[in-house]
């Protein structure tokens, strides 16, 4: 039993009278309302749009690629529409840009007409988007816009004009339809059609990081922008009683994320040019063979030589931990508090709880940590590689732990966001992905792997499969979803097999689905799942080398499946170790054979039951959900329990082992019902904690 757990919390009051008389919920979760869904009987968009005069190149548009029929019907839909003299200069630029990779961007003419087809697409969807935004959604501030491009706008309101892509003004706001609102603009959106590279070489601000950038050859890996691949799927049918077509992504994306320190930051830093900044990388990286596992596992030696394309040459390391394999502007970062999610009420941290992800580097195999520590701040400022000690661990029963206890050992890399005042540029949109400046230097030095790093590990699957992010779908809600599904389905997704690099389907009978977020009880609010006679693995994050306890959440439902878990260091079957018995998913907690309670009822809170829910190989799930936002808004007392006070979210012990830096290692899971084609299995969020975090004997995990 850990010790020191002597303080009882203030929800503690709360949570009996929030609990008195409440019924326990099952974890099968509500759909989304899709009850918005109607047939435009006044004035729609299309009728605006017709009737306007000055909009009629737009309508044009619309009506060569098909979508006036969608504004006239269903949904709820925001029109950013440029008026004709700014389709008129957009036209032109495109038929005369000197950069342009094919000439004339594959115009016929310098005319409406000669748009091509996938152009007209391309600005049609660009300036839609689902739901209804007004100019006051937008605010004073920065934000970030969602498209039926699934490629965002970025909209700013700091000069008192709402501005989209700091190009294009709203000049006439907030025109209410039957079936949304319209904005009119007076110019086309731009859409940055650089790629990733290209762009950085453009901002004098970024002048050594982007050499860097070019002697490394590391340019060359941010050039890609989308999969070659064709795509089919055997069932894209929901598995409810009226089996829905979901809507299905064909095109699969490629972007990125560049993290760069500006030359003002590498000033105070004693860096003013490419060679200071190679002396820094040699300083910061020439030793990292004491704490950087790959090289070491793999025989590699770290280079301070001039090769610099070498990957372990250290001012390639250096670039290396600043790149990403996801694309993602800077209010995407984190699934975060914003006006968005509370508007759609499916934000779930609360109890103070604090967003964060970690993502993978082209640093091989190397990951880093983006946290939110103040949620509640108007500026919620965002810090890479912040470390607190004894992070994940408490002395105070069902809090996070006193601040004694958390001490800041570093504060970590702030990311700039546009509505900072320090004037660097920053989440700078390209064709391929974004750009983001930082206020020091982002390195992966000792205290990464040994302290950052040194906590419970949880990873949401949208994270560490890029595929969610890079085409849109990670940050959708269901109404955006039904507008790409044509007016159908905006629960889910289906995808193809072949989707994603880091899923290995073993039988075309798999059935990947993505529940969009929502009312769920689920880790930021989604969850990858799916059905059929599955048989699949899943390519897991990489860790610093070390001894782990392996979790994985899930919700015990009627509708679930029994399934049997594997761990491999490679796709290969034949690399597979079955871990643990089968888990039978339809066993309800209050089962002896799991055996959890209704913590807030017992006098200690559920600290034993927690000691015996682990000799059985579980853990309750979280107490920083919000599962139904019927209930509420997230941060009243109806809130302040632990999640099992409204649900049956469970984790489930899967094994204890050391886990290699250099090693892959995917996650299969196998239906072992064969008959029941239709019980679901789900994979929310895996946790990864070191044996020393979960041993602890002064302290004890948080709830959180």
């Amino acid at each position: 039993m850990k010790k020191n757990l002597i303080k009882l919390n203030r929800y503690t009051l709360a949570i009996g009278v929030a609990c008195f008389g409440l019924a326990f919920l099952t974890g099968c979760n509500p759909e989304p309302d899709e009850s918005d869904l109607f047939t435009a009987t006044g004035e729609t968009a299309t009728d605006f749009i017709k009737r306007k005069a000055e909009l009629s190149s737009f309508a044009y548009i619309l009506n060569r690629v098909g979508l006036d029929r969608n504004l006239s019907s269903y949904g709820e839909y925001t029109c950013y529409v440029p008026n004709n003299e700014a389709v008129a200069e957009y036209i032109d630029s495109l038929y005369n840009d000197p950069e342009a990779v094919v000439p004339h961007n594959s115009m016929t003419e310098n005319s409406l007409e000669g748009l091509s087809d996938s152009l007209c697409n391309d600005i049609a969807r660009y300036h839609l988007s689902t739901g209804v935004t007004t100019t006051i959604d937008m605010g004073g501030g920065s934000g970030t816009l969602s498209t039926m491009l699934r490629i965002p706008i970025t909209s700013d309101g700091t000069t008192g004009k709402i501005r989209l892509n700091m190009v294009a003004t709203i000049i006439e706001a907030d025109s209410l339809v039957t079936n949304g609102i319209i904005h009119v603009l007076d110019r086309v959106v731009p859409r940055n059609t650089r790629l990733l590279p290209e762009e950085l070489q453009r901002i004098p601000e970024f002048s050594i990081f982007s050499e860097a950038l070019q002697m490394t050859g590391l340019a060359d890996s941010l050039r890609r922008t989308r999969k070659d691949v064709e795509y089919t799927i055997t069932d894209r049918n929901d598995n409810n009683s009226s089996r829905d077509p979901l809507y299905v992504p064909y095109d699969n994306l490629i972007m990125y994320t560049v993290f760069a320190e500006t030359d003002s930051v590498m000033r105070l830093n004693g860096i003013n040019n490419i060679d200071d900044l190679i002396a820094y990388a040699n300083r910061v990286y020439g030793d990292a063979a004491n704490w950087y596992d790959y090289p070491v596992e793999k025989g590699i030696t770290i280079s301070t030589g001039t090769d610099y394309t070498n990957r372990f040459n250290t001012l390639n390391m250096f670039v290396a931990y600043h790149l990403l394999f996801a694309g993602m502007p800077v209010d995407q970062l984190l699934y975060e508090n914003n006006e968005k999610w509370q508007k759609a009420k499916t934000w779930n941290y609360v109890n103070d709880a604090q967003p964060f992800d970690y993502y993978e580097t082209m640093l091989p195999n190397t990951i880093l940590k983006i946290w939110q520590p103040e949620p509640k701040l108007s500026k919620r400022s965002l810090f890479i590689n912040r470390y607190v000690a004894f992070n994940t661990l408490t002395d105070e029963l069902g809090t996070m732990g006193s601040a004694d206890l958390h001490q800041v050992i570093f504060k970590g890399v702030k990311i700039n966001r546009p509505s900072d005042t320090n004037g660097a540029p920053t989440n700078i949109q390209t064709f391929n992905g974004y750009i983001h400046s930082l206020q020091d230097m982002l390195v992966y030095d000792r205290q990464v792997p040994q302290g950052v790093l040194h906590e419970r590990l949880r990873f949401d699957t949208t994270t560490f499969l890029p595929e969610f992010i890079n085409n849109g779908i990670r940050m959708s809600n269901s109404s955006e979803m039904k507008a790409l599904n044509g007016g159908g389905s905006g629960w889910r997704v289906a995808f193809p097999l072949n989707f994603f690099d880091g899923v290995k389907s073993y039988t075309s009978e798999n059935r990947l689905r993505y529940n969009i977020k929502g009312a769920y009880n689920a880790w930021q609010s989604d969850a990858f799942q799916g059905w059929g006679d599955y048989d699949l693995a899943i390519k897991l994050p990489p860790l610093p080398t070390g001894n782990y306890e392996f979790r994985i959440f899930y919700t015990p439902m009627s509708h679930g499946g029994m399934m049997q878990f594997y761990l491999g260091t490679s796709s290969s079957l034949q690399s597979m170790m079955a871990l643990d018995i089968p888990l039978d998913v339809r066993i309800p907690i209050s089962d002896p054979r799991i055996g959890s309670t209704h913590f807030y009822e017992e006098d200690d809170l559920g600290v034993a039951t927690d000691a015996a829910l682990r000799n059985r190989g579980y853990m309750r799930g979280l107490f920083s959900y919000v599962d139904h936002p019927e209930y509420g808004d997230g941060n009243s007392t109806d809130h302040n329990m632990r999640s099992d006070a409204r649900n049956a979210s469970l984790r489930r012990i899967l094994c204890r082992q050391l886990f290699r830096q250099s090693e892959e290692h995917w996650f299969r899971i196998k239906n072992v019902i064969s008959d029941e084609t239709d019980l679901k299995w789900q994979l929310d969020y895996i946790e990864f904690v070191p044996l020393d975090v979960v041993d602890n004997d002064a302290y004890s995990e948080d709830w959180f």
